[in-house]
């Protein structure tokens, strides 16, 4: 059974990274950062909500004191998407990715400021690397020309990111059950994107003369999150967290991969190496909460 948590962990990884693949699909008609955020939302919590109903009903049970935790979750989400698509619109797909990916290290952050945890020599080795990879990733280091928004949008999804990680510990250390702290707060993305990417035109556009758009208006919310969500949950019962966290490095590799092999992105030596030194970073602190992980 953990030989096939590995393969799950591993699947899901490949499955968020394909984020990419629908955006530079869909961006050309239209659609912009918000909107295919609200896409992604709107269809992950129909899915979920479909999937509480016939299976799991105790996923709708929540106390009113916590609609503020999920409230705060999902928009934490929806900047999350929302700053992701951004970036990969005003950079590239991998640069995108792996300023998303540096949320770990501000998880790390918000942990030692808000929630008591010990800052230690490894964490601290852990946000230079960190620091050097995306000056190396963004263009900073190296003279080469790059988009300063595209770099701070990014920048700031994986602070997003981070957030959302915390608001989630808060909400399991107040009993929170993990799915309904997910459904509530896909249910919340949801409606703060309805309320600022204007819905008819996401329908005007989906209806334009393209048998494709549909499926992949659908597959963005089921490939990149339902489908790995579902798979890196149910691995987490066989894993320890730290693996976990140790094997969510498939996804930044999964998307340059993509990136590079599908759209002919180019990655030079200072972006191959700053991507190198923002994984290590990542991995070591992955290992810096204890011998176990």
């Amino acid at each position: 059974m953990k030989k096939r948590a590995f393969i799950y962990i591993i699947l899901a990884g490949i499955f968020w990274g394909t984020s990419g693949i629908f955006a530079n699909y869909l961006t050309p008609y239209g659609f912009t950062s918000v909107q295919l955020t609200a896409i992604r939302a709107a269809v992950s919590f129909v899915c979920m909500l479909i999937y509480s109903l016939l299976l799991n009903r105790k996923m709708f049970k929540a106390k009113p004191k916590h609609l503020i935790l999920f409230a705060a979750s999902g928009i934490s989400i929806f900047l999350t998407a929302s700053c992701y698509f951004s970036s990969m619109q005003a950079t590239s797909i991998s640069t995108a990715v792996i300023l998303m990916y540096t949320a770990p290290i501000y998880v790390m952050i918000f942990s030692v400021l808000f929630l008591g945890e010990k800052l230690s020599r490894l964490k601290l080795v852990s946000v230079a690397l960190m620091l050097v990879g995306c000056c190396l990733v963004s263009g900073v280091i190296g003279g080469l020309k790059f988009d300063a928004f595209g770099i701070l949008i990014g920048a700031f999804s994986g602070i997003a990111y981070g957030a959302y990680n915390i608001l989630t510990k808060i909400s399991m250390k107040c009993g929170c059950a993990p799915e309904s702290t997910t459904l509530y707060s896909f249910l919340f993305m949801t409606l703060f994107a309805s309320i600022i990417c204007e819905p008819v035109e996401i329908v005007d556009l989906i209806a334009q003369k393209n048998d494709l758009l549909i499926p992949m208006t659908i597959g963005l919310g089921i490939v990149t999150c339902i489908l790995p969500y579902f798979l890196y949950t149910y691995a987490m019962k066989y894993l320890p967290a730290g693996t976990a966290s140790a094997l969510g490095i498939v996804e930044p590799m999964a998307a340059t991969f993509f990136s590079i092999i599908i759209f002919r992105e180019a990655l030079d030596v200072f972006s191959f190496l700053g991507i190198i030194l923002i994984l290590v970073s990542v991995f070591m602190l992955s290992k810096a909460d204890g011998p176990e992980n």
